[in-house]
């Protein structure tokens, strides 16, 4: 048998790739599949609209090539820039979304959270030339989002800055990243000059505050638009600023020299004019000095590398050091403390015996605005031992410290405040009176070092007339605290060298008191300069979060955890036995996370999806994924991207524009063949996109569609929906303020409709109660239920002021409180006057034009009764959209009454339809309620014959049953009240009209 089937030919066919549609002609195989070997390749693949594989080979090879000789992305080259440029402005914004999809961890983006194949990109940009492009990039979509508001809104641009923004935050994040940059950027450099400036214009970029503001104003833009805002640490300066004050101590442990230390200092010190030094300093100190493994020398190599910083550093040193380890203490007596004496010891490291140091130290003692105010004497202690070291600094602070003390001139005019310390905390024996005095102890603690150190000139100065006229200006003060810290130190100086019968003794009882004593005491303070040890953090020095560079190396893929097999050996049986309890005491341990790779979740190995689809990036692409209706994984990705990537993608080229028509007719014939979670909101939010995107082009032809194309019903309903959707988007109204409305305060509507009428202008007839019923879960209905509610609402409210009496009898009519109450209407965005144009003439007109010709036929679509409803509640949207200051108003008043009176007739036998012609004819009445004078001139007839037919349609609805049939009779009654009150305002005008005519 086998010979009768041997075959008579053989044909090979080529392998159908998986992005391909079935039904797919024939193409030669794109040109950007061949290998990178070159820097020319890579750049060509990158221009010509890579697919995913052919982008991560020209990726790959442009990383890997930067230790390269021959070219190196990084090295400020035309190609370079040309590669960049390319990555910035093509790849990014088709591809990073894609990217950020293969991490399995939802946090904020950093550079440990991208994946693998996003590394590539991220290095590649981590450069300066790199991130100034995507700097100027989020600078230009903010500039064209501000110019945007001449033209129609773009929904791209918000994306876009939430992409890039995104980026940002990984190129720059992790403690290492500043040096990293640095390096990647100056390393293939040869000459100085170029190094130099590259290093500039890094440090320009990091702390000139362009990346801060630039940032705000993307992540305002965004936030306006109600997307999440991705790099918040870009825009809040406090974070900003301790970024970079961990960069400086990562790269300061570092054996910087030469230009690295240069541009290090430099970034310190240009970032301390950002506005948050304090933040910056404190974070700096805390790792460079306080934490385990660090050394005063590394804080001074960099953060007082040159003088101009001396005084700022030094300053706020001090400030933090009494603030943490000396301000809580009570330092009651002269006894040495251990704290005092490690700050001191970290002071003097800091300082290392640098002369204009130890001039800052000195004068911050001595000014009228230093010495440590409002902090306690512990950290004056400790600088005055510092200062101790050497012998003729601290005779020259007691001799600068005695002659301010005595000046007159500074006793009559600095504040007792400064005088005095302002911390009253650290001594809780004396009350917030009897403050320690914060020169005073300067000088008393100088004093007992220079006493020590050379008596004979602590002698003789105490033997001068500069120490006799201090204590005598200071007793002849008018101020007794001035005179009382003048006795204090007249009598404290006077013990050290004078005997008993000699000293200076006041005999006054103030001299007597706790703190006098305690002031006087200063003089036998004496604390040495201790180790600092006892200050440091336990915890072990942070470590930079990416590594060491000068690149950082790519995460490896995570892969599915795999059982070890068992040995052969046993294990310990107590190491068994401790694995395998289940006591309750080691609940409180931590487990390890489970893993989120969906694509490995499935029990059956044979069921694991190993080849995981990449989301579309390019129209062409969601266009063929869309066509691919018996794959699951790519219809559900096509629905997924394609509202954010119509949108991101609607201005740039001509992507959108080329594929609109193909692309909406593949949304609305969609079907939902495998129970897509959200399948009909996603379908429906593309279709919204595409209009929004290409308003002048896809609005017709959706209205065309309607009619003519042959889909179901709920397709059309789709179609319908998407146009009113659009209309209210472009006319800035925001979606979510689609709410229901309340109830209204009203009673019954009285049975005789001409009862109505005539007590329309005099008692503000009643309207019935009004807890509307809700209607399908359809988003045009949720409007047009909004919509009703603003229109009956002041209606209701005088009908309830008619029922309760005369309004002079209340404290608060309901017309005054429906007016005060917080009704907070749809919120409307600055548009621009071309939008009114828009929607009536590439919304309204298409829809009704099109109806005229649909009544011809024999049996249209658009008078089933739920879509006739749809239609007219559409209309009205619009119209209202529109509003009532746009110049075509007089023109889509007089089209949609004139189909208003012509569909009358097909309304009358469906509670919905007719629902929706009164829903129309309300929206009309109310977007021209300043107008009614000229429609009362213009279209009279009109008017009284609307007014006839809706009051019969009044008297024939019961509205009993609380539900659809009361919602009509409520609407009726409204128009009929609108048309009454215009008809007696405008009568004269009408009666003429008529008459003319007859």
């Amino acid at each position: 048998m086998d010979e009768l089937l041997t075959p008579v030919s053989t044909t090979y066919l080529r392998k159908r790739k998986d992005w391909e549609p079935v039904l797919a002609t024939k193409t030669t195989e794109p040109s950007n599949l061949a290998e990178v070997l070159s820097a020319d390749d890579a750049l060509s693949v990158l221009k010509s609209q890579p697919d995913y594989d052919s982008l991560i080979r020209a990726l790959r090879f442009l990383t890997e090539k930067e230790a390269s000789s021959d070219f190196n992305i990084h090295v400020p080259s035309p190609k370079s820039a040309a590669i960049i440029h390319v990555l910035v402005s093509e790849i990014v914004p088709n591809y990073w979304t894609s990217l950020q999809q293969e991490s399995s961890i939802k946090e904020p983006a950093s550079f440990a959270s991208v994946s693998a194949d996003a590394v590539d990109l991220v290095s590649n940009l981590q450069s300066v030339a790199g991130i100034n492009a995507v700097v100027g990039h989020i600078k230009a979509l903010v500039q064209e989002s501000k110019f945007a508001t001449r033209d129609v809104k773009r929904p791209d641009i918000s994306l876009h800055l939430g992409i890039f923004l995104d980026l940002l935050s990984v190129l720059l994040d992790g403690d290492d990243s500043i040096r990293g940059i640095w390096q990647s950027s100056t390393a293939g450099l040869a000459d100085a000059v170029s190094r130099k400036v590259q290093s500039q214009t890094l440090i320009s970029l990091v702390t000139s505050g362009r990346i801060i503001s630039i940032s705000a104003e993307a992540s305002e833009i965004i936030a306006k638009e109600g997307n999440p805002t991705p790099g918040r640490w870009l825009v809040d300066g406090v974070e900003y600023s301790k970024w970079i004050g961990r960069n400086i101590a990562t790269w300061a442990k570092v054996q910087l020299e030469g230009a690295e230390l240069q541009t290090c200092f430099d970034i310190f010190q240009r970032s301390l004019s950002l506005g948050y030094s304090e933040t910056l300093l404190t974070l700096v100190i805390d790792q460079l000095l306080l934490s385990r493994g660090a050394s005063p020398g590394l804080f001074s190599k960099v953060c007082l590398h040159q003088p101009q910083t001396y005084k700022k550093v030094i300053y706020t040193l001090l400030e933090y050091l009494s603030q943490k380890f000396l301000n809580h203490l009570e330092l009651e007596d002269e006894k040495p403390v251990e704290e005092v004496s490690a700050v001191a010891g970290l002071i003097d490291g800091v300082i290392q015996n640098d002369v204009g140091r130890k001039t800052h130290l000195l004068n911050w003692c001595c000014s009228p605005s230093g010495a440590g105010l409002g902090d306690g004497i512990g950290i004056r202690r400790a600088v005055v031992t510092v200062l101790a070291k050497d012998k003729e600094t601290i005779t020259s602070l007691l001799e600068k410290s005695l002659n301010q003390f005595g000046d007159q001139l500074y006793i009559k005019h600095t504040a007792i405040l400064q005088q005095e310390g302002g911390d009253n905390q650290n001594h809780t024996q004396f009350n917030a009176l009897t403050i320690s005095a914060a020169h005073a102890q300067v000088l008393l603690l100088s004093a007992a070092y220079v006493a020590k150190l050379s008596p004979i000139k602590l002698t003789m100065l105490l033997r001068s007339g500069s120490y006799l006229s201090t204590i005598s200006n200071r007793i002849a003060s008018t101020n007794a605290r001035a005179r009382f810290l003048g006795m204090c130190v007249g009598e404290g100086l006077s013990a050290m060298f004078d005997n008993n019968t000699k000293k200076l003794d006041f005999h006054m009882d103030e001299m007597e008191t706790e703190e006098a004593q305690w002031l006087k005491a200063l003089t036998k303070v004496s604390d040495p300069i201790g180790p600092v040890e006892s200050l440091l953090s336990n915890l072990p020095p942070s470590q930079p979060t990416k590594p060491p560079p000068p690149r950082a190396q790519k995460p490896q893929p995570k892969r599915k955890q795999q059982h070890k097999p068992v040995v052969s050996e046993p294990a310990p049986k107590a190491i068994i036995e401790e694995i395998d309890s289940s006591d309750d005491e080691d609940e409180h341990l931590p487990t390890a996370a489970k893993s989120t790779d969906d694509e490995d979740s499935d029990d059956d190995p044979t069921l694991v999806q190993r080849n995981k689809l990449k989301p579309p990036v390019y129209v062409r692409d969601l266009i063929a994924f869309l066509r691919d209706s018996e794959s699951y994984d790519k219809q559900k990705l096509g629905v997924q991207t394609a509202p954010a990537l119509i949108r991101r993608k609607a201005n740039y080229g001509t992507e959108v524009s080329s594929h609109a028509e193909e692309l909406a007719r593949l949304l609305v014939g969609l079907q939902d063949k495998f129970e897509i979670e959200n399948f009909e909101d996603l379908r429906l939010q593309g279709m919204v996109a595409l209009v929004i995107s290409q308003p002048k082009a896809m609005a017709p032809w959706f209205a065309r569609t309607f009619f003519e194309g042959d889909y179901s019903l709920s397709q059309r309903t789709s179609v319908l929906v998407t146009l009113g959707l659009s209309a209210r988007e472009l006319a800035g109204l925001e979606i979510s303020e689609y709410q229901s409305s309340s109830s209204f305060p009203s009673k019954r509507l009285p049975e005789n409709i001409e009862q109505l009428y005539l007590e329309s202008r005099t008692s503000a007839s009643q309207l019935p109660s009004s807890n509307l019923k809700p209607l399908p879960p359809n988003a045009i209905n949720d409007i047009a239920q909004s919509l009703t509610s603003t229109f009956l609402g002041p209606l209701a409210a005088e009908a309830a002021d008619a029922n309760t009496g005369p309004d002079a009898l209340k404290l608060q009519t309901f017309s005054a409180r429906y007016k005060s109450k917080s009704r907070n209407k749809p919120r409307m965005r600055v548009i621009p006057n071309t939008t009114a144009a828009i929607l009536g003439t590439y919304f309204f007109s298409p829809l009704t034009a099109h109806f005229q010709f649909a009544l011809r036929s024999s049996r249209p679509v658009v008078l089933n009764p739920s879509m006739l409803a749809l239609y007219l509640q559409t209309l009205g949207v619009v119209v209202n959209a529109a509003g009532q200051s746009t110049l075509s108003l007089p023109q889509l008043t007089s089209e949609l009454w004139d189909l208003l009176l012509r569909v009358r007739v097909y309304v009358l036998g469906d509670l919905g339809a007719l629902k929706g012609w009164l829903v129309a004819m309300s929206v009309l009445l109310e977007v021209n309620e300043d107008n009614m004078r000229r429609i009362c001139e213009e279209q009279g007839r009109e008017v009284i014959e609307s007014r006839e037919w809706v009051s019969s349609v009044f008297e024939r609805t019961r509205g009993d049953d609380g539900g659809e049939e009361n919602d009509v009779k409520m609407l009726a009654a409204g128009v009929l009240i609108k048309l009454g009150e215009a008809i007696e305002e405008y009568q004269a005008l009408l009666m003429g009209d008529l008459l003319g005519s007859n």
